[in-house]
Order: structure tokens, then C-alpha cells, then sequence
């Protein structure tokens, strides 16, 4: 690990012509995430510094989400069986990163992540010398090092933000607040408070749209019952809806026609053209939210025990101290269709 952390530095500096219009931004989180905060960030990247060659490093389907949405944007990253799970695997994988990050000579990086490892190779690409602004770990990579040898380095430190991220963002410290209990009210949540109240972007447009050249009407998605989406299930599992199978069966007795997100999408765009093609997505807090927004389909979110204000879909369930009956979620979602057919 240490030889390979000294070899990327001397690579540094063999990278001699950097393109003065060239800039990296890094968000490596789940794929909802590449669309709420990635796609608004490049486009006000583009905006600010037009004719700059702009870059996308992310994750998995995220990747995949950023591509639909901006075609022309140069995309990378890693994919889903490629971030290891245990901390010197994934660091050794993330200086891989690193050494293709340097080879490209950027005259700009922008670390917009708040997640661990890459906050750790933002820091690594800081201690190097590359032009690297945002976030990153508050120990260097050889800190780290050390202490994991001596058995010294705390779990917490890994696993809590409060903990190792640190910013170039002057109002990042923001971010570690409840902040959706005093900030005014945001048209899009989180993504927004983050881009504009936390990264200073406070000149950001919100748009997270991906327009589908195909036609969104699935041959399965026809006639006139109204189309619900449902994503009852989370990425992590934390917020995942326990009568999924009963609502479905709710809702399609009250003449609905319903489908389930996937949770892993064969394909993103297939599902976005779903999306686009329904007329509500039910769903508990997750990404699915925005990819739906990025279509135009409204959304529900079962709030379980948290704060809708965080999320500001089009519409949501009640903050609840256990999971929603699934009778009286079908109700609530019928009673939507309803009161917009009398308005």
C-alpha cells in the first residue's frame, strides 16, 4: 500500500500539460443520488464554465443515470462489484482511481461526495498537488496507514461524517445539522440545501430532467387504468415497506394498474421510460424518488420515521412510528387520483 501511495505521487508530477479546460466532478453514492445532486452540479458546471470538457466520476447505475441525462458528459467510475467492502481492498482500489485521475491532467476537481472512500481519494489527489477542491478525509493517506497498522485507526472515525469529513466548502458545517427543522422552505429538499446552502452554489438551477428520445409508452402500460409504480424497498434496507405484496394487491383490486421498480435495474433507462409512462410512483425514502422526478412522475413517499420536509416529494405519508397499514396507504393513494379528478 505504502509503495503504491509513493508511486502515484512521483506519477504526478510526470503529468506535465494539463488541459486548462478540464474538470472532474466526483459523486460516487447511489443512483438516485447521480441524478438529484450529479446532473444539477454539472449543468451548473456547464453553465458557469461554458466550452469547459466536463467529466463525471460515479458509481455503478449512477453512472448509467448521469449518462442519459447529460450524453456528452465524459463518465467513470467504478461499478457495483468493484468497491470492495473492507477498507485496504477499497483504498487500494481507489488509488487505481487516483493514478487514472492524475494520468488525465485536470485543471479542476471538484470532490462533491460526503461518503468515505472518496473523500479518501479526494485527500489523496490534495496531498499530491492536483487542483482538487470540496471535500476530503482529515488524515492523510499515510495517517491512515499508520494508524490501521497500529490497530489505532476507530471504526467511527470510517463509518461517522462527523468524524472524517472535512471541506473546502465554507458552509459545509451546515451539513451536519438538522437543518430541515429552520432553512426556508426548498422546492427539492436535500439535494437543494446541499448544492446551494452547503457547496455555495447558490446560483444552481435544480434540474435533474432526463429527456428520452423513445417513445415512454410501455407496450405493458396501455389503456386507461391509471398506471402506480411502486419502490417499496430502500437501498440499505432501513426503510423498507413491509406490505408490499398486499398494497399491490390493494391497489390492483381498486382497478389499478400496478408495477414494482426494480431494485437492481437491468436497465435505468428502461425504467425510467416506465416512469415517464406512469402516473404515480409510490415509494418509501430512496432514489427512485428522483428518478421520477427527472420524468415528470409525481411521487408518494411513505415516510416511515422520517422527515418529509428532507425530501419534499409531491406528495407523502405522515412522519410514522411504524409501518403504514397497507389498506391505508391504498387509500391515500386512491384518494389522490380522486382529488385531482374533481379539481
Amino acid at each position: 500500500m505504502q509503495s503504491r501511495a509513493l508511486s502515484l505521487f512521483r506519477a504526478k508530477y510526470i503529468v506535465t500539460i494539463k488541459n486548462t479546460n478540464k474538470i472532474l466532478l466526483i459523486r460516487m453514492l447511489d443512483k438516485g443520488d447521480a441524478l438529484c445532486v450529479g446532473v444539477p452540479a454539472l449543468r451548473y458546471f456547464r453553465q458557469k464554465f461554458q466550452g469547459a470538457s466536463l467529466h463525471f466520476m460515479g458509481f455503478a447505475q449512477g453512472k448509467e443515470l448521469v449518462k442519459a441525462a447529460e450524453p456528452d458528459v465524459v463518465v467513470s467510475g467504478l461499478e457495483q462489484h468493484q468497491w470492495p467492502e473492507h477498507i485496504i481492498p477499497a483504498m487500494e482500489t481507489f488509488l487505481g482511481l487516483a493514478e487514472q485521475i492524475i494520468a488525465e491532467g485536470y485543471s479542476q476537481i471538484v470532490c462533491l461526495d460526503t461518503a468515505f472512500m472518496p473523500c479518501f481519494l479526494s485527500r489523496f489527489l490534495k496531498d499530491a498537488g492536483e487542483p482538487v477542491v470540496g471535500n476530503y478525509i482529515s488524515l492523510s493517506v499515510q495517517e491512515l496507514i499508520d494508524q490501521f497498522q497500529s490497530q489505532q485507526l476507530k471504526p467511527e472515525y470510517v463509518n461517522d461524517a462527523a468524524n472524517y469529513l472535512r471541506s473546502d466548502f465554507f458552509a459545509m458545517a451546515r451539513w451536519h445539522t438538522p437543518w430541515w427543522q429552520s432553512s426556508p422552505q426548498l422546492d427539492y429538499g436535500y439535494p437543494e440545501f446541499y448544492l446551494r446552502h452547503c457547496c455555495g452554489f447558490d446560483q444552481i438551477e435544480m434540474d435533474m430532467s432526463v429527456n428520452l428520445s423513445e417513445s415512454a409508452t410501455s407496450s405493458d402500460l396501455q389503456g386507461d387504468r391509471k398506471v402506480v409504480a411502486l419502490a417499496p424497498f430502500s437501498e440499505n434496507s432501513a426503510y423498507d415497506y413491509p406490505f408490499a405484496d398486499q398494497l399491490k394487491s390493494e391497489l390492483t383490486a381498486m382497478g389499478y394498474q400496478v408495477w414494482n421498480v426494480p431494485k437492481q435495474d437491468a436497465s435505468v433507462r428502461n425504467t425510467l421510460m416506465r416512469l415517464q409512462a406512469s402516473d404515480l410512483l409510490v415509494t418509501v425514502p430512496d432514489g427512485a424518488q428522483w428518478q421520477a422526478t427527472a420524468v415528470n412522475c409525481p411521487s408518494l413517499v411513505v415516510c416511515g420515521d422520517m422527515d418529509p420536509r428532507r425530501l419534499v416529494p409531491d406528495y407523502a405519508t405522515d412522519p410514522h412510528v411504524g409501518p403504514i397499514p397497507a389498506d391505508d396507504l391504498a387509500q391515500s393513494i386512491h384518494s389522490i387520483f380522486t382529488e385531482s379528478a374533481d379539481s
